[in-house]
């Protein structure tokens, strides 16, 4: 385990973002379902998760947009959330600690949950909750 930080700057933000999606892009589960939106070109949507987790955690508004709308066409269940979860909690206890990185986790669990539960609602309870 690397020494553990607090994210109190945009570099951190970056560290986060670029470990985390390293693990997303290595992953049997969860790397299909992002080649099929970015083809092999990862840096447009590392860029806007920069500006996302750094209005998030830094309260620098860098980003604009819909997050959500983004995974309505993607086919995604409760098993790719959990891995998702778990990918990011792995980055953020292996590399950070404080306030910030719990922040980012619990963002992260809220933000899992509420697409979970409105992907299974607009897709007509099709997603199943497998664990």
């Amino acid at each position: 385990m690397g020494t553990q930080k607090p994210i109190l700057a945009f570099e951190d933000v970056k560290l986060l973002v670029d470990n985390f999606y390293d693990r997303v892009q290595n992953d049997d589960l969860l790397s299909p379902i992002f080649e099929r939106v970015v083809k092999g070109n990862w840096q447009p949507h590392l860029d806007k998760m920069y500006r996302f987790w750094q209005t998030i955690l830094l309260n620098e508004h860098t980003y604009s947009g819909s997050p959500f709308a983004a995974h309505t066409p993607l086919p995604i269940e409760k098993q790719h959330f959990n891995r998702w979860l778990e990918l990011f909690h792995q980055t953020i206890d292996e590399n950070f600690t404080g306030e910030k990185a719990e922040e980012a986790k619990w963002r992260a669990d809220s933000m899992g949950q509420i697409f979970h539960h409105k992907l299974k609602f607009l897709k007509g309870n099709r997603l199943v909750d497998k664990q």
